[in-house]
């Protein structure tokens, strides 16, 4: 059996009772490590599972998918996420593979940034579409999906915006090179993802008045965790705040709350 498990959001403690007792008993266990990151780091889950893990990174996930789903059709071999299994597309590509090789797959659901966004008082329902904002380079500036986030605001409803994050990524010097040599760990920050966006603003031909730099926006930091953080205000003013150490993720708040909405955001407001 091929099992993918989610570890949810905050420490080694999230896994639920179910995924904990699979990942005992499994012949290899890997951690994915390159679309998110749980705060607490592979060593002290080692500990609190009593075992070794395998690190995949990118290169292992999108290239050796193989090497990971080999002997799982005879015996046990789990994957571990963080946050839900479901959250990212390369899961669900590892799963059609396993289908495909007539391997029996089981996943294990657990609380995702999808979900655990309402603890700052936007109701879930009331989200549109989600939305990506990559790092920029010199040379590659995208910003297609800015319109999600008119659209979103068009229908009045509030938009998740998901930050990059940048682990194990060769540098372009070495990708001519047969040695490859990789950047440094980099976590994208509200007030980075809220700089960018208003560089789009001010590059935009047409002003349309909707989502500008006095926007509400919410910032959130390490949720889930113990030291997690919440900030509620403007655009601008969210381009200079500091919510410390990953991961962040932004929301760009619709044009209309609900009362209680409004009510449970003044806690989050900058003074």
């Amino acid at each position: 059996m091929f099992f993918i498990i989610g570890l949810g959001l905050g420490d080694c403690k999230d896994i639920t009772v179910n995924g904990l007792e699979i990942v005992k008993k499994c012949e290899r266990v890997y951690l994915e490590a390159y679309t998110s990151i749980l705060t607490c780091g592979t060593a002290a889950l080692e500990e609190f599972y009593g075992r070794k893990l395998i690190v995949a990174d990118r290169e292992l996930v999108e290239q050796g998918a193989d090497a990971i789903l080999e002997g799982a059709d005879n015996t046990d071999v789990a994957f571990l996420v963080v946050g839900d299994p479901f959250g990212a597309t390369t899961h669900t590509d590892l799963v059609l593979r396993a289908q495909e090789k007539k391997i029996k797959v089981e996943v294990v659901h657990n609380a995702s940034i999808l979900n655990a966004v309402g603890c700052c008082g936007l109701q879930l329902y009331s989200f549109g579409e989600t939305v990506s904002i990559p790092y920029w380079t010199e040379t590659w500036q995208p910003d297609s999906f800015f319109e999600k986030i008119v659209s979103n605001y068009k229908n009045k409803v509030h938009t998740l915006c998901l930050l990059d994050i940048k682990v194990k990524e060769p540098t372009l010097e070495s990708l001519t090179k047969k040695k490859k040599e990789y950047m440094p760990p980099r976590f994208m920050s509200v007030s980075e993802a809220a700089e960018q966006l208003l560089q789009i603003l001010q590059k935009r031909v047409e002003d349309d008045g909707l989502v500008t730099a006095n926007s509400l926006c919410v910032g959130l930091a390490r949720i889930g965790s113990q030291n997690q953080q919440i900030v509620a205000c403007s655009l601008e003013e969210m381009s200079k705040v500091n919510l410390g150490g990953p991961l962040h993720s932004l929301i760009i708040a619709g044009p209309v709350l609900h009362p209680l909405e409004l009510e449970y955001l003044e806690q989050f407001r900058t003074k």
